[in-house]
């Protein structure tokens, strides 16, 4: 038995869960990066020492998680933000009359400002950070079928993002820029809605009336650590759209 699993067997937990939280900590120590093969299950099961059976209901709940995509045929690969699986698990607008996610109603964008500033009061409790630490604050506008529909302001930790003003320009899909640039990946997001109206500022950007009703979306993505790595605040004209969720 190897020392792995006899650490396993000590644990309280299922063994399965055990075999997760290993593999996971290969992601979160970049042992397997972004878009990387899989060892075989066999390999896996060989080396920790449990059967093949118990590898495959981790992978199955990593996998089903979108920290893994299975490529029938090729083998198991560390999800990248580009995968279609993972390039809609974070998005929920949907335009009005689709029934569900496609590339075709995911939005473009033109990125208005990206800045570093010390970080306030809030951003240093959100992300765990000292008040002499700076974030990058990121504004940008969004559109479906050439019509702007969104306003969002990213606010990233500088020390996750060191470099992040070396990229020009910065990509539609700033996830996938997260994991190939950063090797940081988004494991799960926290999400609160309510309705607001539109600025002076937000409704020149979108092209509507101020005061126009607004979805707001407050997002903090949380990466593999548990460490918050986002904090996205989203106004949404939704006149064309609706927020749609499956529970």
């Amino acid at each position: 038995m190897t020392e792995a699993a006899q650490q396993f067997r000590l644990n309280q937990q299922p063994l399965y869960a055990q075999v997760r939280a290993a593999l996971v900590e290969r992601l979160i120590s970049k042992v397997w990066s972004p878009g990387s093969m899989l060892p075989s299950e066999f390999r896996i099961a060989e080396e920790l020492g449990v059967s093949q059976g118990t590898v495959r209901k981790a992978l199955d709940e990593m996998a089903a998680s979108g920290l893994l995509v299975r490529k029938q045929g090729r083998g198991t690969f560390v999800a990248e933000a580009a995968d279609n699986e993972v390039l809609f698990r974070f998005y929920r607008l949907v335009p009005n009359g689709q029934d569900g996610l496609s590339a075709k109603g995911f939005p473009e964008s033109i990125f208005l400002e990206r800045k570093r500033a010390r970080a306030n009061s809030r951003e240093q409790t959100i992300f765990q950070i000292g008040g002499t630490e700076t974030v990058w604050r990121l504004q940008r506008i969004r559109s479906v079928n050439a019509e702007p529909v969104l306003w969002e302001e990213l606010v990233l930790p500088s020390s996750s993002f060191p470099d992040i003003e070396q990229v020009d320009p910065l990509p539609n899909n700033i996830y996938q820029l997260y994991s190939s640039r950063f090797g940081i990946i988004v494991a799960h997001v926290h999400e609160e809605l309510r309705a607001v109206n539109a600025s002076a500022a937000v409704a020149g950007h979108l092209g509507i009336a101020e005061g126009t009703a607004l979805l707001e979306i407050d997002r903090r993505a949380v990466a593999l650590d548990g460490q918050t790595i986002e904090w996205r605040t989203s106004l949404c004209h939704t006149k064309n759209m609706h927020y749609r969720n499956e529970l």
